[in-house]
C-alpha cells in the first residue's frame, strides 16, 4: 500500500476524467453566490451588517451564501 503520492503521480491523473462532475458544482456554486450577492445589494437598505455578509457570501464557499439565506434574510426582516 502506498501512502504518499509524489508530483509525477498527479501528472498520470487524468483531470478531464473528473470535469463532468466538477464544472456543475463549481457552476452551482457560482450562481448562488451570485445571487445572494444580488439580493444583499437589493436589500441592502434593510440589512444589518451589509460588508460582513458580503464577505462571508464571498469568501466561505459554498456555506456562506446558504448561511445568509438562513440566517441573514431573516436579520433583515425583523428591523
Amino acid at each position: 500500500m502506498k501512502l504518499h503520492y509524489g508530483l509525477s503521480d498527479l501528472k498520470e491523473l487524468d483531470f478531464m476524467a473528473f470535469l463532468p462532475v466538477i464544472l456543475p458544482v463549481i457552476a452551482l456554486g457560482t450562481l448562488l453566490v451570485l445571487i445572494a450577492l444580488i439580493d444583499l445589494y437589493r436589500n441592502r437598505k434593510r440589512r444589518e451588517n451589509v460588508l460582513i455578509w458580503a464577505l462571508i457570501i464571498l469568501f466561505v464557499n459554498t456555506f456562506g451564501p446558504i448561511l445568509y439565506f438562513v440566517i441573514g434574510r431573516k436579520d433583515g426582516e425583523n428591523s
